[in-house]
Parts: structure tokens; C-alpha cells; sequence
């Protein structure tokens, strides 16, 4: 009797002898216009497979024929194209090889900047700055996207998305101990939004983080910075952020730990602590002398 091939192996050969296609068209052939002809058809080919390749979820393989296509592209100075074929072979790859995916999108970043377009670009920056979060966890790398991300969207005008890559600049400084440079941009960001009536309510939360990043260094430092915020901002004097700041103070001040816990337990009923404003109260709650070192 005659066998009948699985549907999935006859998917495999299909995918197979769509690439071996495109690889056939995309060798080179004397006569230019065939080239190009060639060349076309090949980038239409390597796009089909990869697409087979992704319905099978087989994420190398569809990543590899984008990219591919994407040079293909770039020798038929395609640039819009095989910018489009880079980001693809990158959304293919971070499901497999997160540094090839990495190495995809920035192909892409450089093909849009010599286009000027920077708001792709950046879009761009971010996605490889999470890559670097969630999946190779290299936090510094993070940073430096998010910053490049921030320069191109500042440079197009876009600063509310520029806002929110240096948040993320400025969280992340912070946990890596850059308190500083943490401070310097929460109190930009603060400034840039106090007088803004649909962001105003957020530049306390800004300052609230800006000063808690004071006190891990010093002590005073907070203080004067709750003073400059409070002037600067009046709002601020009345929100329960402010209230919390000036009694950690006050308990760090006679370095009484259960002053302080108390304090941040009245704050959490209300507003919840998330995990970034933890760390940094504990980092502040040890340097009260015989703390234990946790908020409970």
C-alpha cells in the first residue's frame, strides 16, 4: 500500500524548497537587470519561508531567512524594506537567540538613522533595552538603549516618550547605586511636569523618589531637598508622599527603627509599595544603628 507523508513533513519540505529557491535566485548572474529581476524574486521568496518557518515556530530558521531578505534588500538599496526585514528577523530571533535578535534590531536602528527616521529608531532602542531586562539581564546595556532611546525622541520633539525612557534611566540607576544621576533626571522629569495640568499630579511621585535617593546618600542632603521641592512645587507640601518623607527624617534623625517602620506601614495601607520604593527604604532603614534591617 501507499504510504501517505505527514502534513507536517510535507510543511518541512515546502519550507525547505522555498529557501533552496531563494537561495538559487539570489545567486549572482552577469546580466544586471536578470540580477535584479532575480534578486526580487528571491527577497519574496526568502519572506515567504520565513513566515512558513514561524507558522512551525521554528524561530532560528525564520529569523535567518528574514535576515536574508533584508540584505538581499539592502543590495537593491531597498532601505525601507530590509530595515522592515531586519526588525522581523529580530521579533523572530528574541523568541530563540535574544543576541542575535539584538544584533537584527540595530541593523534595522541604522538603516532608519541614516533615513532620519529617529522616533522608529528609538522605538527600536526600547525593544533592545528589554531584551537586555528580561532576557540576557544585563542592566547597564538597558540603561545605555533607553538613553540613546531618550536623545531621539528629545530630538523629535516626542517628550513624553522621552520622559518615560529616562524614568526607566533613572529607576535602574538607582538599584545599580548611580544616585545621582538617578536624582538628576527624577528632578528634570519633576520640573518638566509640575506645570503641566495632565502630568502635575505625577511630579510628586518624581520628587518623592528624587529625595528618597538624597537620603540613602545623606541625610541633609534630604532635608534641603524636601525644602527646594516643596518650594518649588507647593503641591507637594500636602501630599502624603511629602508627610512620609519628613517622618522618616524625623525618626532617622533620633534613629528610632520602629518610628520609621510605622511610618512606611501607614503609607502601604493606603498606597501600596512597589518593589523599587522597598529597596530603597530598606537601604535607608540600615542605616539606622541596630535595625534588623526589614519593614515588618
Amino acid at each position: 500500500m501507499l504510504s501517505v507523508p505527514h502534513p507536517r513533513s510535507l510543511q518541512i519540505v515546502s519550507q525547505q524548497m522555498l529557501l533552496g529557491t531563494a537561495v538559487q535566485k539570489s545567486w549572482s548572474i552577469l546580466n544586471h537587470f536578470w540580477v535584479w529581476q532575480r534578486s526580487e524574486e528571491a527577497c519574496e521568496m526568502y519572506a515567504r519561508a520565513a513566515n512558513m518557518f514561524k507558522m512551525a515556530k521554528n524561530w532560528s530558521a525564520a529569523g535567518n531567512a528574514f535576515c536574508q531578505a533584508a540584505k538581499l534588500h539592502m543590495q537593491l538599496q531597498n532601505k525601507h524594506d530590509s530595515a522592515t526585514s531586519f526588525v522581523d528577523a529580530g521579533n523572530a530571533y528574541k523568541k530563540a537567540d535574544p543576541q542575535e535578535a539584538i544584533n537584527c534590531l540595530n541593523a534595522a536602528i541604522d538603516i532608519y538613522t541614516d533615513m532620519g527616521r529617529f522616533t522608529i529608531a528609538a522605538k527600536h532602542h526600547i525593544t533592545i533595552a528589554e531584551v537586555y531586562e528580561s532576557e540576557l539581564v544585563d542592566i547597564e546595556k538597558a540603561i545605555a538603549h533607553y538613553e540613546q532611546a531618550a536623545d531621539y525622541y528629545k530630538g523629535e520633539e516626542s517628550n513624553s516618550s522621552a520622559n518615560k525612557c529616562l524614568l526607566k534611566v533613572a529607576s535602574y540607576s538607582a538599584q545599580l547605586e548611580q544616585y545621582q544621576k538617578a536624582i538628576e533626571i527624577y528632578e528634570q522629569v519633576g520640573t518638566n511636569t509640575m506645570d503641566n495640568p495632565l502630568l502635575k499630579y505625577s511630579a510628586k511621585e518624581y520628587f518623592f523618589k528624587a529625595a528618597l535617593c538624597h537620603f540613602i546618600v545623606d541625610e541633609l542632603n534630604a532635608k534641603l531637598a524636601v525644602e527646594k521641592y516643596e518650594e518649588m512645587f507647593p503641591a507637594f507640601s500636602d501630599s502624603r508622599e511629602c508627610k512620609l518623607l519628613k517622618k522618616l527624617l524625623e525618626a532617622h534623625e533620633e534613629q528610632n527603627s520602629e518610628a520609621f517602620t510605622e511610618a512606611v506601614k501607614e503609607f502601604d495601607s493606603i498606597s501600596r509599595l512597589d518593589q523599587w520604593l522597598t529597596t530603597m527604604l530598606l537601604r535607608i532603614k540600615k542605616t539606622i544603628q541596630g535595625d534588623a534591617g526589614d519593614l515588618k
